[in-house]
């Protein structure tokens, strides 16, 4: 198999991977969410975000570095010294779960009813249940990405995905509690587990003949270099990423509030990541590539990359933000109104993350782990100060004003290093064009709400309205490139055969303007 066949047949099963294990789960979600209500979903959340951080401690640096390892090895064919570096991160892992349920059974006696008083101790045995199983999971994914076997990855989604939302879906025709939706959890954590375990087998066999005792001292000292400068990264970045906000409305506000704010920013991270799809998972490398050419190739990539990435993010903050109303309605229900404009700023904080996804990658490309570790840190900090401060005052919406601030910080912050690193500036009238035209366009979908139509019908309408008018008016106002274009001639004549001829001659006309830019 030739390289570009193997990148192509990598693509399509990374796609299956992501689109089936996220649709799936968010649909688990969204009936876990309209099963318990508001209120009972914001405890369900917390009990659930417990398990995350854990698993996210537990494997702090070492699903990355398994990652890392077995490609770098594989690419220098020293093949023995897989099993034997897998055999000392393992051991790691054990070491890190112990730790971390040491620290979270002292949590739990200690400061348990304070932290979450609807946490029992059968509830917290499953949980820790579960993060025992959800952190060898995830190194097992870790080594079919290693051995970049994406179709192992999409093979767990494909059969795991469906399992677990058919315990949820059973559990809620039961008339489940909470409890049992944390039992359905762990039982999914276990299947997960069962398959992910049986894939990673069988890329591992034929290594063990060959295989190395020990793994030489030079090798051993790189990965623990490894863990100790990534685990902090990880853990604070995801704090940052996380929805650490559930604990602290549960603190400060009440559960209802945490459950308005788990569905909206659940939802809105969902979509967020989907925007680039595999693109997001092909930017390291690419910028990897593009910056080892030279710091000029690097910046013209990291401009590029940028503009491309405000262009797919705009119009879907520009949709979610017209009709936030029937979105949260249709997925879940009259009683999460209150998280209809909650949804809408998550996701335009979200998209200001996914546009920054050039920058981080530029940075990692340059060696900059440092600066990404201070900034995390630094960051990270000013989350949980933002955190405390507002949603003790303001709950839910200073939560809201919270991750709006931070993730307004954070990408200014990278896109400002991003530019010194690469010696370029962004095309900023490029930019402000962009988000002119979906602010444009948002305003046309809008009109739509005024019909009063079903839910479904009003988003359904105004995403045609949305997509053409966003369509028509980054043509017009040059925000794409000829390349682009001309993808969308080839489109066009392919699947609609040059209909309607009014399209066409609009992509010609853009063309032309774009060559007379480009030379």
């Amino acid at each position: 198999m030739n390289t570009r066949a193997h990148a192509l047949r990598n693509t399509l099963f990374s796609s299956i991977g992501i689109y089936v294990e996220y649709s799936l789960g968010m649909l688990a979600a969204i009936l876990i969410a309209r099963h318990l209500g508001p209120r009972h979903y914001g405890v369900y959340g917390l009990f659930i975000w417990f398990a995350a951080i854990s698993v996210v401690a537990t494997n702090s640096g070492i699903t990355t570095g398994v990652i890392k390892f077995i490609a770098e090895l594989r690419g220098t064919h020293r093949e023995s010294l897989i099993l034997p570096v897998l055999r000392y991160l393992r051991r790691m892992q054990a070491w890190h779960l112990l730790a971390v349920m040491g620290l979270a059974a002292a949590l739990f006696v200690l400061f348990g009813k304070r932290l979450a008083a609807d946490l029992e101790l059968r509830e917290f045995v499953l949980l820790v249940l579960a993060v025992s199983m959800r952190a060898p999971y995830m190194f097992n994914i870790a080594i079919a990405k290693g051995f970049e076997a994406f179709d192992a990855t999409a093979i767990v989604s494909m059969v795991a995905a469906p399992v677990n939302l058919v315990l949820v879906t059973t559990a809620m025709l039961l008339g489940a509690t909470i409890f049992w939706f944390v039992v359905v959890y762990t039982l999914s954590s276990a299947v997960f587990l069962c398959i992910s375990h049986y894939q990673a087998r069988r890329l591992l066999k034929p290594l063990a003949a060959s295989a190395q005792d020990d793994v030489p001292d030079q090798l051993q000292q790189r990965v623990r270099r490894h863990l100790r400068i990534v685990s902090v990264t990880i853990i604070v970045s995801f704090l940052i990423a996380s929805d650490v906000e559930i604990l602290f409305l549960n603190q400060f506000a009440s559960a209802a509030a945490a459950g308005y704010f788990k569905v909206a920013y659940q939802l809105a991270t969902g979509v967020m990541l989907l925007v680039p799809g595999v693109f997001g998972a092909l930017l390291l490398p690419m910028m990897a590539k593009a910056h080892s050419q030279g710091r000029e190739v690097g910046g013209r990539r990291f401009v590029a990359v940028t503009s491309y990435l405000l262009l797919l993010a705009a119009p879907v903050v520009a949709y979610g933000s017209s009709f936030s109303g029937a979105i949260i309605g249709l997925l879940y229900g009259a009683s999460y109104a209150t998280s209809a404009p909650v949804f809408a700023w998550c996701l335009f904080a979200c998209g200001l993350s996914t546009v920054t996804q050039g920058a981080t990658s530029l940075l990692v490309s340059a060696d900059r782990q440092h600066t990404i570790l201070i900034l995390t840190v630094a960051l990270g900090v000013l989350k949980i100060a933002l955190d405390v401060a507002l949603i003790a005052r303001f709950g839910l919406y200073g939560s809201v004003a919270a991750i709006v601030t931070e993730l307004l910080v954070i990408a200014a912050s990278y896109l400002t290093i991003g530019m010194r690193v690469s010696g370029v500036q962004l095309q900023w009238l490029r930019l402000l064009r962009i988000v002119l035209a979906a602010a444009l366009a948002a305003a046309a979908a809008a009109l739509v709400n005024a019909l009063h139509l079903a839910p479904l019908l009003t988003l359904l309408l105004g995403g045609i309205v949305l997509g053409v008018v966003y369509l028509s008016l980054t043509l017009l106002m040059q925000c794409w490139t000829r390349a682009d274009i001309e993808q969308f001639q080839g489109l066009h004549r392919r699947f609609a055969a040059g209909r309607p001829l009014l399209f066409g001659r609009l992509l010609n006309w853009a063309e032309a303007r774009a060559e007379a830019i480009d030379s």
